[in-house]
């Protein structure tokens, strides 16, 4: 029985959706074994291949509008795609980024032309999405990003460099964040839709290296007069960018929040399992009582945190998830969990530090949640400006 056993929300209680988790867990349990994800971390990301056997088993584009090839699903269908990676430990393959950041951008923003040409193609595995924000010299501050797309004939150049960019190394569907106005700041960011093949003066930059996440690749990404067609500026108009990203990040805060969660009750399982086996001064670790007040503890606050985070997907389901609600999910769930790893670190004594244990993979891996889909300093000025 898990740690935390709080019930399964209202919103999940279908038998279609319970057919698709089982389906997707099937997948993963067949397509993803250990030895298989264990190259993935040598590699440093995830092969191609296995995008293609994704899209072929239904799990990407899964609340895509059937008219544009998609499965025709809601938020709770990538939900499951999500929760079942996670159970199986599928590490690296980056659906979440795909299906529930990336694709929202098209389905919701597109024009009908974008929709009908890119979405069949990332539904299928075809085409592999990325987004790319941030830059070397600007981190949250996207208003002032150098990246350009400036007109040229029929279309655009775009000349920067991205980093930080997760699918870096694999996408070669990628929406850039630019300037198609360099004397604006918000009305001057438009997001440019990028097909990398045969794109020239694009260039991929090295695979970074990260202290955690090993089998998912971070990339640097280069634009030299790079040509854009007029017709790949998402939505057709120019200024349009910095509302088409503020208008999506609270579900994408909310999925880092979700993941959060979810690993705040993978270290919880696996530490009452390690600490109620090993034995010191003639007992298990278990039998001290400062073993049980600190599990006790946490237990308390990882119920709460999953608790909080149902709440908010049911609030998005019902299109009511605002920015503070969305900025508190993921500024508390996030600092919650580095607590919890930490503290569960600590009761694995010396093995806790050794990577052959899931929980210092969890210790290494936890660490960006703080970070990306805007730092936690950012969200607590945003659940201020709320108050």
């Amino acid at each position: 029985m898990p740690v935390i056993d709080v019930p399964q929300p209202e919103f999940m209680d279908d038998e279609e959706i319970s057919i698709f988790a089982d389906a997707v867990g099937k997948f993963y349990q067949h397509q993803a074994p250990e030895k298989r994800i264990l190259k993935w971390r040598e590699d440093g990301q995830v092969e191609r291949e296995f995008w293609n056997e994704a899209g072929a088993a239904g799990l990407l584009g899964v609340s895509v509008p059937e008219e544009y090839g998609g499965h025709g699903g809601d938020f709770r269908h990538d939900m499951v795609v999500l929760d079942q990676q996670a159970k199986h430990g599928v590490e690296g393959f980056a659906a979440s980024l795909h299906n529930t950041i990336i694709l929202p951008y098209l389905v919701r923003h597109g024009t009908e032309e974008q929709k009908k040409k890119y979405l069949p193609k990332l539904v299928t595995g075809e085409l592999v999405s990325a987004i790319a924000m941030t830059e070397p010299g600007v981190g949250s501050d996207l208003q002032s990003i150098t990246t350009t797309a400036l007109k040229d004939g029929n279309g655009y150049r775009l000349n920067g460099s991205k980093t930080y960019i997760s699918n870096g190394q694999t996408a070669d569907f990628i929406v850039v964040v630019a300037k198609t106005d360099p004397n604006e700041r918000a009305k001057g960011i438009s997001l440019m839709l990028l097909e990398t093949e045969g794109a020239g003066g694009f260039q991929r930059g090295k695979k970074l290296d990260k202290i955690g996440l090993d089998a998912a690749d971070t990339s640097e990404l280069f634009f030299d007069d790079v040509f854009i067609p007029g017709d790949n500026i998402l939505g057709g108009v120019e200024g349009k960018g910095f509302y088409q990203l503020m208008g999506e990040l609270p579900q994408e805060r909310l999925v880092i929040a979700m993941g959060a969660a979810t690993g705040i009750e993978k270290a919880l399982d696996v530490t009452v399992e390690y600490v109620k086996e090993r034995k010191a001064f003639g007992q298990t670790i278990w039998d001290f009582q400062n073993t049980q007040f600190v599990l006790a503890d946490l237990k308390a606050k990882g119920t709460a945190a999953r608790i909080f985070v149902n709440d908010c997907i049911a609030k998005l389901l019902r299109g009511e998830l605002d920015v503070s609600t969305a900025s508190m999910a993921k500024y508390w769930v996030t600092e919650l969990q580095s607590e919890v790893v930490d503290k569960c670190l600590q009761l694995h004594g010396g093995a806790g530090y050794i990577n052959d244990y899931p929980i210092a993979r969890m210790y290494r891996d936890t660490r960006i949640a703080r970070i990306y889909g805007g730092s936690n300093e950012v969200m607590k000025m945003l659940i201020a400006r709320g108050m």
